[in-house]
């Protein structure tokens, strides 16, 4: 008798559990009405009505983005299950690229877009991967010909003859990894990489570096740079050529700096 009332207790007991026990939510209902959104506003509207507005937002044209969209859309595209509809390709380049030219934490882009942050985490480096491989053709270090061509242009829009390119550093801050001491941190205090990048007379990248040590200057970047020893020999600029930097470089026949103060 004791021990079929222990069961039945045992039952009851757990019973009380199933029903005390918190449904999971699998969507907010908010984050369902999606097409309400930034998706809409971006995709639809800004796209179609107001490509001006909607190269300010994602610092690139309707027409460009279609064209990389092209490129990449088999890579992140994921098919549709029974539980709930995948996030279209578009939208995960468009998100990509807004947080790209803003730098909004995922919890706001989460309330823009109504996708949840933990799929804005998975995606958005996804996305960044398969661009990094589907535009490598698209930033390679200028040839002969296409240095003269910038050095034409520097010479018609600035009235600076020879010069080949402007090189500069930018500190682009991120949290600092643990454990990691001081390498990250920088003299503005905070923790960053540094960003070296060499840009034409337009203002376009020809070529960029990133990922040094944040405590590293802009000089002891540019001598661990890939086109170092190619500048030292003279044989990546044309003849009389040089680039121009500020006072974080040292002065070379290749490379001309502004005068100290």
């Amino acid at each position: 008798m004791t021990i079929i009332l222990c069961e039945e207790l045992e039952k009851s007991y757990k019973k009380l559990q199933k029903k005390e026990r918190k449904k999971k939510v699998w969507i907010r209902d908010w984050m369902a009405r999606r097409s309400i959104g930034a998706t809409c506003a971006i995709s639809k509207e800004l796209y179609h009505e107001d490509p001006r507005e909607y190269k300010a937002v994602l610092r690139v044209t309707p027409e460009q983005v279609d064209k990389l969209l092209n490129l990449i859309k088999i890579k992140i595209e994921r098919q549709d299950t029974f539980m709930r509809d995948a996030i279209p390709a578009r939208v995960k380049l468009e998100v990509t690229l807004c947080f790209l030219s803003s730098g909004i934490s995922y919890r706001l882009l989460a309330i823009f877009f109504r996708i949840s942050k933990s799929s804005i985490s998975k995606f958005i480096p996804e996305v960044c991967d398969v661009m990094y491989e589907a535009l490598d053709e698209y930033l390679q270090v200028p040839d002969k010909r296409e240095w003269e061509d910038i050095q034409v242009g520097f010479h018609h829009r600035w009235n600076f003859p020879g010069c080949c390119g402007a090189i500069d550093g930018k500190h682009v801050v991120i949290q600092a990894p643990p454990n990691c001491g001081s390498e990250y941190y920088n003299y503005k205090g905070t923790n960053s990489l540094v960003l070296l990048a060499v840009v034409d007379h337009d203002y376009c990248f020809k070529y960029v570096a990133i990922g040094s040590y944040g405590r590293n200057s802009d000089g002891d970047v540019f001598q661990a740079f890939s086109l170092y020893p190619v500048l030292e020999n003279g044989s990546l600029l044309p003849k009389g050529g040089f680039l121009v930097g500020d006072d974080a470089f040292l002065l070379k026949t290749y490379l001309l700096k502004t005068i100290s103060q």
